[in-house]
């Protein structure tokens, strides 16, 4: 075996942008579905009697108030992996002009709207008492 030659195998291409994009956009969007289950107990009844829907059933929606933490734990967790791959330092750079790619900034933006969002359904259950 020659000196100048190396057995180690070569990196692994990094994720191309419009990837890192998509892995985000869904990422975001577990985040907010799971938020979304982690309200069930309290914003969705609230939001179902705002839009007139009523009925005893909804009574039912107590039962997932169990869940609540876990959902809570895979919605921030979903929502710090998106954000870690928006808001990094792009890797992936042209050999040709010297320029690296980024993440759109819409996409930033929308992440930046449903992290608000989030916030809101999640801190909903500890403002609510202050209203009733």
């Amino acid at each position: 075996m020659n000196a100048n030659t190396s057995s180690r195998a070569p990196a692994p291409p990094a994720d191309p942008p419009a990837a890192t994009e998509r892995k985000a956009g869904r990422l975001v969007a577990l985040a907010v579905l799971a938020s979304l289950l982690a309200s069930t107990c309290c914003v969705l009844p609230l939001v179902l009697v705002l839009a007139g829907i009523t009925g005893a059933w909804m009574a039912t929606l107590q039962s997932m108030k169990p869940v609540t933490p876990y959902a809570i734990a895979v919605t921030l967790g979903a929502l710090g992996w998106a954000g870690w791959l928006l808001f990094r330092r792009a890797q992936v750079c042209s050999l040709e002009d010297g320029s690296c790619a980024t993440t759109r900034p819409l996409l930033r933006r929308v992440f930046v709207g449903c992290a608000l969002f989030i916030a809101l359904l999640l801190g909903f259950p500890l403002v609510a008492p202050l209203f009733y």
